[in-house]
């Protein structure tokens, strides 16, 4: 997936692998399970891939870093990172029990030994984590309420645990609805990969 290797140059062989088979895996799940939008199929590359590892522009993992992908769907953002970063633990959780089912096979075909995938909600987790990250789930004062207990007090990272969200809209309303006790930051995924597809695509922080 040479789109990928030209944002990321550092990919071991194993990394470029994992990437390369995923829109044939997708593809092949999806005419079983509508877990990718059919128009977006074609363009797994950008509009999925691509789009979660925005997340990777903004903090690296530690090796002994605990992530948790919130309502991961078909695993977006989650598998790509795990590949990225595959000292990090993923734990990668949706309420639709045939999601999961994909993204456990799609885990098991990737030979993916760092994530977890989970049928179920935030609220029944006991796990403890660094971030949360997540993608078009709910909006940010919900998403906060979800995870508030779910992220640890230890910190390892550059930046301070807390949540991040690929988000589109009107993202300033949205962080302006958090309260002006909260700290968050946001960044134009353009700014980071310069495809059209992303001119109107955030990555937001909220510091927990």
């Amino acid at each position: 997936m040479k789109l990928i290797q030209q944002y990321f140059p550092n990919l071991t062989a194993k990394q470029i692998s994992q990437f390369d088979q995923l829109p044939e895996l997708y593809k092949e799940w999806n005419e079983k399970i509508n877990v990718v939008s059919r128009k977006d199929i074609d363009n797994l590359d950008v509009r999925h891939i691509l789009h979660s590892l925005a997340i990777a522009k903004f903090v690296q993992f530690s090796p002994s870093g605990k992530v948790l992908d919130l309502g991961t769907g078909g695993g977006f953002p989650g598998i790509p990172l795990a590949i990225l970063f595959p000292k990090t633990q993923f734990t990668l959780v949706d309420s639709r029990g045939k999601k999961i089912m994909v993204v456990n096979e799609i885990v098991e075909a990737l030979g993916l030994k760092n994530v977890k995938a989970i049928h179920g909600r935030a609220e029944e987790l006991k796990d403890k984590f660094d971030f949360v990250v997540t993608r078009a789930v709910a909006k940010l004062p919900q998403l906060m309420q979800w995870i508030h207990k779910l992220i640890t007090l230890e910190q390892q990272h550059a930046v301070p645990n807390g949540l991040i969200a690929l988000k589109g809209g009107n993202i300033k309303a949205e962080i302006k609805s958090l309260g002006k006790k909260a700290y968050a930051e946001h960044y134009k995924v353009y700014l980071f990969f310069p495809e059209e597809f992303f001119e109107e695509k955030y990555v937001v922080y909220v510091q927990r």
